[in-house]
């Protein structure tokens, strides 16, 4: 029978560590969130986001924009909070308008503050292992695969999707590991065979239960960052991820859909803003200054 790997008790474990070292922080920690439109998912994640900062010590300063903000007034606020000292880390939440460049505005913020880990200098500093922001779903799944694999080197991980977000981080990340990593998509030819040969499967395509039974070998770690809707023939909507879960008891260990990777991507980002903030601290005090 497969572990199932509880991601909302992980989360809760580090969202404790986070609320510990906020207390013990020097002064207090800012994470500004800007919301451009009226979004309802977007709304949703926000207001998610901004209680469990709250929660944690962390004080959210939320920026809502109208749908029609010009991405002229748009980059000039992000120019404010990257001067702004009371501001540790900046999220955008995505997506923007159509009548904005979202790359241009993740571009903008200074990189000590990319909380999203999404700037070109935190992607570079990633691939090059040399620091930096990291994502916080890859983030999030690479915690996940430690907590059942402490020492992944040599191990074959098979990452499904070529995302900026998730499939292209989580593979450095594994890289990093020593881990020796496939990356594939849904256009792979003999996907399938690819799979069955890997020890690590993150999932992470955006195609319901793409990932069938017989695509696993036995004693594989599953990590599903997939999440869909799909409604069965009786009518009824039900969450599911990137892998037939109800296929996969003989695996070593997998996580659920909700409740697995999901949990995780929130404690990730208020940990992102605390270590911004300790290094901005550190860089500004260097020498006892």
């Amino acid at each position: 029978m497969a572990r199932i790997i509880d991601g909302r008790a992980a989360a809760a474990s580090l969202l404790a560590d986070v609320t510990r070292n906020v207390a013990r922080f020097e002064r207090e920690i800012g994470l500004a969130v800007v919301l451009v439109g009226h979004d309802p998912a977007s709304e949703v994640y926000v207001a998610r986001k901004m209680v469990q900062a709250a929660k944690v010590g962390i004080r959210s300063i939320e920026h809502r924009l109208a749908t029609d903000t010009s991405e002229t007034d748009l980059l000039a606020l992000i120019d404010r909070l990257n001067r702004d000292a009371a501001v540790d880390g900046i999220l955008v939440q995505l997506p923007l308008p159509a009548s904005i460049d979202a790359g241009r505005v993740l571009d903008r913020i200074a990189p000590d503050k990319d909380v999203d880990g999404f700037h070109p200098v935190n992607v570079g500093r990633l691939s090059t292992g040399t620091g930096g922001l990291v994502p916080c779903t890859p983030l999030g799944c690479m915690m996940l695969i430690d907590s059942v694999i402490p020492d992944p080197r040599g191990l074959h991980a098979v990452v499904i999707g070529k995302s900026n977000i998730v499939g292209k981080p989580v593979a450095l990340m594994l890289l990093e590991r020593e881990c020796t990593v496939s990356v594939t998509h849904i256009a792979t030819r003999d996907l399938a065979a690819i799979v069955r040969a890997a020890d690590i499967v993150v999932a992470a395509a955006g195609s319901p239960r793409l990932v069938r039974g017989d695509w696993v070998k036995p004693g594989a770690v599953v990590i599903d960052v997939g999440i869909s809707r799909l409604t069965d023939p009786d009518g009824r909507t039900r969450i599911v991820g990137d892998c037939a879960f109800d296929e996969l008891g003989h695996v070593r260990a997998i996580t659920p859909v909700p409740g697995g990777v999901g949990p995780m991507t929130i404690a990730c980002l208020l940990a992102n803003t605390l270590r911004a903030a300790r290094e901005r601290y550190a860089l500004n005090h260097v020498g006892g200054d």
